[in-house]
């Protein structure tokens, strides 16, 4: 009988029988292998390279009086007069110093700036970790033109496995509703290929590490 097995079928034949085959996994322990090469330099500089080679503005503070005497130069400096804050210990600490911002979102559409905490510091690509758990929610890291994040060395990760570990540690089961990561200012280079900055949200985004 004339064989009129397409080449289809034969392929097909194959496949089955390789799928019927039980081998051995020949890399049992893939998923725990890095997924990158070792790092040679702390997080807090790793992140503050790969944060400002993408525009991001990153300032190093030793205490809360230099974080608020850099602040102060810099909303000095670009004449923000609007700076809006809703978490309660951002709060405390710029009352502390009696440093102006907005409680509420009154004239929110005027906003300078929107100041938020964060849930941690990628370091490996200098992205920033955030949530909807704040009380700054989900507007006020997304609508005011300059957003500046108070972090902390200790929220400060390698990999961003790292930071959801973090998050896991923090929230338990309850995890946020929103949880994204910003890494830079909102930018597109869509438009005859020129990188636009402010394109879809903040143009500046500033983050202060405070060393704790």
């Amino acid at each position: 009988m004339k064989d009129i097995t397409t080449s289809k079928e034969k392929l097909l034949k194959k496949v089955r029988k390789a799928l019927l085959e039980k081998r051995d996994n020949p890399y049992p322990n893939l998923e725990e292998q890095p997924m990158y090469p070792p790092v040679a330099e702390v997080p807090e500089v790793l992140f503050a390279e790969k944060f400002t080679a993408i525009n991001g503005q990153f300032v190093y503070c030793e205490n809360e009086i230099q974080f608020i005497e850099n602040l102060l130069e810099l909303a000095h400096e670009r004449k923000w007069h609007k700076i809006y804050c809703w978490e309660p210990a951002l709060q405390e600490i710029l009352k502390q110093y009696e440093y102006p911002f907005y409680e509420t979102d009154k004239d929110f559409e005027l906003a300078d700036v929107g100041f938020t905490l964060c849930e941690a510091l990628v370091a490996r690509n200098g992205t920033i970790l955030l949530s909807n758990a704040h009380a700054a929610g989900r507007r006020l890291s997304i609508y005011p033109p300059v957003h500046i994040v108070l972090a902390y060395s200790s929220q400060i990760v390698l990999d961003i496995k790292d930071g959801f570990k973090l998050m896991k540690e923090k929230y338990g089961n309850r995890l946020p509703s929103m949880i994204t990561h910003v890494t830079g200012p909102s930018r597109t280079a869509d438009i005859e290929k020129t990188l636009v900055l402010g394109a879809h949200g903040p143009k500046e985004l500033f983050v202060f590490l405070l060393d704790t």
